[in-house]
């Protein structure tokens, strides 16, 4: 929380990177990922986690295994032996001699004041969240889930009150995360599946920030189907100007925003405070 402040006071924005930086032989999810991510300019680094059949927790998006493993099997059906047999593909579609990375290398790597968000750790957090607590790292670890009771109830009941941000869809979630009182939640990741959603309301987002809450948007933009915030995206900031995408998100209040172009953003950012 602290960390987030700090990082305000002289930055409009803060600048979530999405599985680091990827590019050439550099794989998303990677340490040298995250080392790119944070020299491209990013605050954040999100980061995916898996746990294995036996109880390790790795860093993967599982469901891509065949694109960058090259492997048909769901990584979460694997053993911690089986995963540290698999290599990597690069961008060119490569084998090359790089493993999927254990998440508490990653932790040791990046212990300071660069904030880490462990993105679909969820269903984990019954062992996750007492392997975290051996790291001391609770100012720079972000959670996320959806609002789900079986998930919260685990949060709410863990001794370390880690900085927590609810995934919201609808606005009764956030009626539904007041019932949680030991929760540290210090903001929400707003969904808007388009303009009239409720959560690109003005009044809505006044009434988010009045609660002394951070807003966390996403600009990444994962196919064509799927509208994380009414298409003010990445790919609108690109090509046709950040007019049409990151700085619509400004505009709305967003304290966090989440790209996969943390560069470009970066620019962006360093632009704009030029102009106040």
């Amino acid at each position: 929380m602290n960390i987030i402040k700090e990082k305000l006071k002289t930055n409009p924005f803060l600048i979530a990177v999405h599985r680091g930086s990827s590019m050439g032989n550099i794989i998303e999810n990677t340490i040298p990922a995250f080392h790119a991510g944070i020299q491209s300019g990013a605050d954040i680094l999100e980061i995916d986690i898996i746990r294995s059949k036996d109880g390790k927790f790795y860093i993967f998006h599982d469901g891509n295994e065949k694109r960058l493993l090259g492997r048909d099997r769901n990584i979460k059906t694997m053993d911690s032996s089986e995963i540290d047999s698999c290599n990597y593909r690069n961008n060119n579609g490569q084998f090359i001699h790089f493993k999927v990375e254990k998440l508490e290398d990653v932790l040791n790597e990046f212990k300071g004041d660069i904030l880490i968000n462990l993105d679909r750790s969820w269903e984990y957090w019954d062992t996750l969240l007492p392997f975290l607590d051996q790291y001391d790292m609770k100012s720079q670890i972000l959670l996320k889930s959806p609002v789900n009771k079986s998930w919260l109830n685990i949060l709410d009941a863990h001794q370390e009150k880690y900085p927590f941000i609810p995934i919201i869809n609808h606005l009764s979630e956030i009626e539904e995360m007041e019932v949680y009182k030991n929760i540290n939640m210090i903001g929400v990741e707003m969904i808007a599946e388009n303009q009239k959603s409720p959560f690109f309301q003005d009044e809505t987002i006044q009434m988010i920030k009045e609660k002394g809450l951070f807003i966390w948007v996403n600009a990444i933009r994962l196919d064509d189907q799927t509208i994380l915030y009414a298409e003010f995206d990445d790919d609108a900031s690109i090509i046709k100007g950040p007019e049409y995408g990151w700085q619509r998100l400004v505009e709305k209040g967003a304290d966090m925003i989440q790209t996969d172009w943390p560069s470009l953003l970066y620019n962006y950012r360093e632009n704009l405070k030029l102009t106040k």
